[in-house]
């Protein structure tokens, strides 16, 4: 008869998109710093820095991101400013606002959602190094006819 209840617990927490595994960032916290998280995370509050989670993202109506966001899935109702890798679903609500560069695999943007970003769309590994941009330079030659 227990032995049934531990086992639904830790098939609970097992699984990483479990509501029972949510981290939250209430309105009216305010955040400095790096997150890192197995689990899915919901901002309502402000977060200045980096946000890693290899689950779902959620950024509430009053939530606001200043930094960078690395996940698997994201819906964003809030602000965020900065570059985000989505490996999966990036969602924007219509009272969504987002600056910055963003990589996806899939995007749905509702009407209403302010969106002024770079955005590549496509495979992305979210937990993949960024890819280091080398210098171009150009050379040009004259030739002078005589």
């Amino acid at each position: 008869m227990f032995k049934n209840n531990n086992d639904n617990t830790k098939s609970k927490m097992g699984n990483l998109n479990s509501p029972d595994r949510l981290n939250r960032i209430v309105e009216g916290t305010s955040i400095e710093g790096s997150i890192s998280s197995e689990s899915n995370i919901r901002i309502d509050g402000e977060v200045k820095g980096t946000i890693t989670t290899k689950g779902r993202l959620v950024v509430g109506v009053s939530g606001v991101i200043k930094g960078d966001v690395i996940c698997q899935n994201a819906e964003i109702e809030g602000k965020v400013k900065g570059s985000m890798k989505v490996g999966e679903l990036l969602s924007l609500k219509s009272t969504a606002k987002v600056e910055g560069d963003i990589a996806t695999g899939k995007l749905a943007i509702e009407p209403g959602a302010i969106f002024a970003v770079t955005c590549s769309m496509g495979g992305v590994d979210p937990l993949a190094k960024p890819i280091e941009k080398k210098a171009h330079t150009t050379h040009t030659e004259e030739k002078v006819i005589a």
